[in-house]
């Protein structure tokens, strides 16, 4: 997504990428706080959301900052109480590793999506000690009765809740949903 950003950036914001890096490195807040800089870039310029979150990216690079990779997301998701449900996941982004090549986990601070050519599915620890699983149906939905209606979730339509007990069998059994959100989304 930056690369496909920075590409057109001049043509929309009238400055390259290296321009707004410069630009918030000397009249913005503090290059390692993402969160400030996005907020500055839209309140003060009026920048769109996935511009933000390009040249944020790129301003905290230029001063050191490193993405951290899907493990380290994925540690810090389950890390403290929350590692009961590790193995859950584990067993849902290994599935999918088995059974689809071109999809991808990637790491984000609050889940983990699964990518194909757009997410599909999304896991993360959920309520009471649940492990939630996200899926992007696009217009079918499976007939299943686990499957409930996400509520603002990663781009989720609808999602399973796994309880912490549940078996590796629990998440085979959720193969035909991946299926389906996999063929949606490609």
């Amino acid at each position: 997504m930056t690369a496909a950003v920075s590409a057109s950036m001049r043509e929309r914001t009238g400055r390259s990428l290296d321009e707004w890096v410069d630009l918030v490195r000397t009249e913005g807040p503090d290059p390692l706080d993402q969160k400030a800089v996005r907020a500055w870039l839209k309140e003060v310029h009026g920048v769109a959301q996935n511009t933000q979150w390009a040249i944020a990216f790129a301003v905290a690079e230029s001063a050191g900052w490193s993405m951290p990779s899907v493990d380290q997301f994925t540690e810090a998701l389950y890390a403290g109480p929350k590692a009961v449900l590790r193995p859950l996941h584990d067993a849902v982004v290994a599935h999918r590793q088995r059974e689809r090549d071109d999809a991808e986990a990637q790491g984000r601070g609050t889940y983990i999506p699964v990518v194909r050519r757009t997410q599909f599915v999304a896991v993360a620890p959920g309520p009471r000690g649940s492990l939630r699983v996200g899926f992007r149906f696009r217009e079918l939905v499976p007939d299943d009765v686990r499957l409930a209606p996400s509520k603002g979730f990663a781009q989720s339509t609808h999602w399973v809740h796994l309880p912490a007990g549940a078996t590796t069998e629990d998440v085979a059994s959720l193969e035909p949903l991946v299926a389906a959100a996999y063929g949606a989304n490609g």
